[in-house]
């Protein structure tokens, strides 16, 4: 769930100012409108704040006790940081 003016980290967007979708669900203050699959009419715009940036990194170990086998591999990754300027 999101809110306006709240900023994810989402898979990494190159060469794109900003994103548009259509979401699954949008709550009111009292309205709940559930689409199937996605809510015909809404719109929810997003601003790339920073289109290329590396997520923690995530560490793969394999070890075989007894054996002098191990190792040890890790990754990044890619992500972009975006803003959510308007839910209509």
């Amino acid at each position: 769930m999101v809110s306006e003016g709240e900023e994810l980290e989402v898979g990494v967007l190159r060469d794109t100012k900003e994103v548009s979708f259509e979401p699954l669900m949008v709550i009111d203050d009292t309205k709940v409108a559930v689409g199937a699959p996605t809510n015909a009419g809404s719109k929810v715009v997003a601003q790339v704040i920073e289109p290329e940036l590396k997520g923690e990194k995530v560490v793969a170990i394999r070890y075989k006790a007894k054996k002098r086998v191990h190792k040890r591999r890790g990754h990044r990754q890619l992500l972009s940081r975006v803003k959510i300027t308007k839910i209509s």
